[in-house]
């Protein structure tokens, strides 16, 4: 796991063609939108959060956040005993990021 500012994550996730965007909130906190292409996986789903990450391809490279950083380190601590090789954790979640968020269809 690596945890990488806003500029770094931004940077190394636009040159990444093996790139995955992990969401990690909740549902209520997805639905005041979503960094583009992301996909979602709450972490507070306890075992249903493992079972959900054990259908992720591994070989991918995963850049996961949160509200604030800390529970998207918390995911990528987990994935990364679960062999996940590459897994990038946004310092300052979405609450610093500056980069376009959507709401979710």
């Amino acid at each position: 796991m690596a945890d990488l500012s806003q500029e770094d994550w931004e940077k190394q996730l636009e040159a990444d063609n093996n790139a995955v965007v992990l969401d990690v909130r909740t549902q209520e906190e997805v639905d005041e939108g979503i960094i583009p292409n992301a996909i979602h996986i709450d972490i507070h789903k306890g075992q249903g959060f493992i079972y959900e990450l054990e259908k992720l391809d591994k070989t991918k490279n995963y850049y996961v956040y949160c509200r604030s950083g800390a529970r998207s380190g918390q995911a990528c601590g987990i994935m990364n005993q679960l062999d996940f090789k590459n897994t990038y954790n946004l310092v300052g979640g979405i609450m610093g990021w500056q980069g376009d968020i959507v709401n979710q269809d």
